[in-house]
């Protein structure tokens, strides 16, 4: 049984090292990808859901109204004109004038997804062909259009997203582990997964995606019923035969759980969400993490009375998971603090595994103060007897 168990996590260390590699030729081909000379500058309309105010908000809209943009307007929604992140985003707006901006109210959401409620709302007000949606924790540098539009100059690209490097504005032990997570799991993740398959997905933080396309697909109602709306949308613009370009761009993902109970229950969600949206490279994604093999192949080396092979095992996986947060965090999303903190990647590798695990335990997640139950595709309905206060964002 030992030799057994020790075999198992040999694969392990194997199939891990395979991902790592694969990691490392993607992060140079994202890296060496040429930039397109920023001349191309369509109008664009930036859609804002609101709900509530983070911490940090004043900080992250006012990233959007500082701009180097020709030509661009921004929409609020929220569901009443008393949102507290509505009010905010009104006083922010008084400090740019010349910004064009309005402030929209939705009522109470009619699906599950408010998000997608607020962006149906927003859409037919919207006056140009090039809708930009980002989440409300997201903080931009002004370039972002300029970089993030160019894709749009092919006309058969539909959407444009960007990965992200996790930001603990906040500061905290759990913030930051949580924050290392986006900048290195979560972009190694789309960078193999954009080398293997092309992109047929997006990233919700941020989605330049054409007018045409969205109505090509149903409109923004044919996501109302879907968790990972993001993935949802990039997935039917594929569908459609447009295509779907991953950015050379980084935004920021500003994290606002500090707690270690609410850092945990988001990533949760999160996991138990992609296991529903793509089963089959969720199923996978257990053979990418490397700390578990190398903990169980120490466990069996010490009681097979080879304590050597043991420790030169979780040694390597412990280096190379070292390794893969300098190169994603350094290489691709220029994270300082994802390079600082490498040595902490094999925990976050630990946790990623153990939540991956977990997954398969829960089909329920919680939005805001409500909870729902996934099901086919991702598709979630209200668990009965939940009070509907359903979010702006997930």
């Amino acid at each position: 049984m030992l030799k057994i168990l020790f075999a198992v996590s040999v694969t392990g260390l194997f199939t891990s090292t395979i991902y790592l590699l694969l990691v490392l030729v993607a992060a140079l081909r994202f890296r060496r990808r040429p930039s397109q000379a920023p001349d191309f500058a369509p109008p664009v309309s930036l859609l804002k859901p609101l709900h509530g105010v983070e911490p940090g908000l004043r900080e992250y809209l006012e990233s959007f109204f500082q701009l180097d943009y020709s030509e661009f307007e921004i929409l609020f929604c929220a569901r009443r004109e008393s949102d507290p992140g509505l009010l905010l985003a009104r006083e922010v707006a008084q400090k740019y004038p010349h910004i064009p901006v309005r402030f929209l109210t939705c009522g109470e959401p009619r699906w599950p997804n408010a998000r997608c409620y607020s962006l149906h709302e927003m859409k037919p007000l919207a006056r140009y062909d090039i809708l930009a949606i980002t989440d409300s924790d997201v903080r931009v540098k002004p370039d972002y259009l300029r970089e993030v539009t160019q894709p749009l100059r092919d006309e058969k690209v539909g959407l444009v997203t960007c990965v992200y490097r996790g930001l603990a504005a906040q500061g905290g032990f759990w913030a930051r582990l949580e924050a290392i997570g986006m900048s290195v799991e979560m972009t190694s993740g789309v960078l193999v997964a954009e080398m293997l398959e092309g992109m047929r997905f997006a990233l919700g933080p941020s989605m330049v995606v054409r007018k045409r396309c969205v109505d090509e697909i149903g409109g923004f109602e044919k996501l109302g019923d879907y968790y990972a709306d993001d993935f949802m949308l990039g997935n039917l613009v594929a569908a459609t035969g447009n295509t779907v370009v991953l950015s050379r761009h980084v935004i920021d993902h500003c994290i606002v759980n500090t707690s270690f109970s609410k850092s945990l229950s988001h990533q949760w969600n999160w996991m138990k969400s992609t296991r529903f949206s793509r089963p089959k490279g969720h199923l996978g994604t257990g053979l990418t993490y490397g700390m578990p093999f190398g903990l169980i192949a120490l466990s069996a080396a010490l009681a097979l009375g080879k304590p050597w092979l043991g420790f030169a095992a979780l040694a390597w996986t412990f280096l190379a998971r070292v390794a893969q947060c300098a190169l994603v965090g350094g290489l691709v999303v220029n994270d300082r603090e994802a390079v600082r903190l490498a040595f902490l990647y094999p925990l976050r590798d630990l946790m990623g595994a153990m939540l991956w695990l977990a997954s398969y335990a829960s089909k329920r997640v919680g939005w805001r103060d409500d909870l729902f139950e996934l099901t086919t595709r991702g598709v979630v309905r209200l668990v009965a007897g939940a009070h509907r206060r359903v979010g702006a964002h997930h």
